[in-house]
């Protein structure tokens, strides 16, 4: 276990936390003097400075949990396989259609 002292609203206070979390305390009693000074509340009874920082961090929390979240985008569908039966035939096509190809320019009259 690991002692942090905070200063928040002026007053400091002792906090007993987990090995390796002091300074994630400390950035959350910064970021909770940081509501107290915009508040204009430093200087109060602790209880009015804890009832001010706590409001004002609710009323951030519901701001945040009422904006509309953005679903991501789906996944691309996955290109149809397409079975080897059909690929053959669609080439045997193609070559016959070329073939005709071939045979309506060697019939055309030159121009």
């Amino acid at each position: 276990m690991a002692n942090v002292t905070l200063t928040i609203g002026g007053r400091e206070f002792m906090l007993a936390c987990a090995d390796g979390e002091e300074a994630h305390i400390t950035r959350l009693a910064q970021m909770i003097d940081e509501k107290l000074a915009q508040a204009g509340v430093v200087g109060q009874t602790e209880p009015r400075m804890l009832l001010f920082a706590s409001l004002m961090l609710a009323d951030e929390l519901h701001e945040l949990r009422q904006r509309p979240t953005v679903a991501p985008p789906p996944p691309p569908a996955p290109e149809p396989e397409i079975p080897e039966v059909l690929v053959e035939e669609l080439v045997r096509i193609a070559d016959h259609v070329e073939n005709l190809a071939d045979l309506l320019e060697q019939r055309a009259p030159n121009a």
